[in-house]
């Protein structure tokens, strides 16, 4: 284990940091998504001679999630076993639950966290990369819109659109499939 640990090391120095770039906006909060996890790991990894995998176990009632390193040497390390149960008993529960496992899974194993502007964060000495701006054009909206409703998510989307104008909303609704509009409009009735 000997040349995975030291390779995790410099791994680990390289990472960079989880930014909480997308929305949710149900609690209309910030969050870091699994591809930003991702981002934040895997060249520093893949540079260090260390595959990343995320094999999943079957399970009655969510999914299991474990976070495995390998090193190019052979040797493998784990970050243990994660249960998320699924909220929902259909594909879209359970697809939910992976992607949440395989999120905190790798942020724990990696140990990193969700960049956050607070105090321990502004008292680093290391310069902050800025966050991109989100855009808020009909078009990109309708596209985390599509993009939600095929999470499982409808619910939350047809919440987010529910606080829109109505020029936004019908901006936004042309630009949607007929799949999506029937999602959504099976937990928004209004839209």
């Amino acid at each position: 284990m000997k040349e995975l640990s030291a390779a995790l090391v410099k791994a680990q120095k390289a990472f960079a940091p989880a930014l909480k770039v997308n929305t949710n906006p149900h609690f209309k909060s910030r969050y870091v998504d699994l591809a930003g996890c991702v981002e934040a790991v895997i060249d520093a990894l893949n540079t260090n001679g260390i595959f990343l995998m995320q094999p999943t176990r079957a399970c009655d009632d969510g999914v299991t999630v474990e976070t495995i390193f390998v090193h190019e040497s052979g040797e493998q390390l784990s970050g243990g076993i994660l249960h998320v149960p699924a909220t929902k008993q259909d594909a879209q529960g359970y697809g939910s639950a992976l992607t949440y496992a395989r999120r905190y899974s790798l942020m724990a194993a990696c140990g990193i966290a969700p960049e956050d502007d607070d105090g321990n964060a502004a008292s680093k000495p290391r310069a902050r990369q800025s966050e991109p701006e989100i855009d808020l054009s009909p078009k990109a909206r309708a596209i985390r819109i599509t993009q939600g409703v095929k999470d499982g998510d409808a619910e939350n989307a047809a919440a987010a659109m529910s606080g829109w104008d109505a020029a936004l909303i019908d901006s936004v609704w042309t630009l949607l499939d007929k799949a999506t509009q029937d999602k959504l409009t099976a937990h928004w009735p209004k839209v």
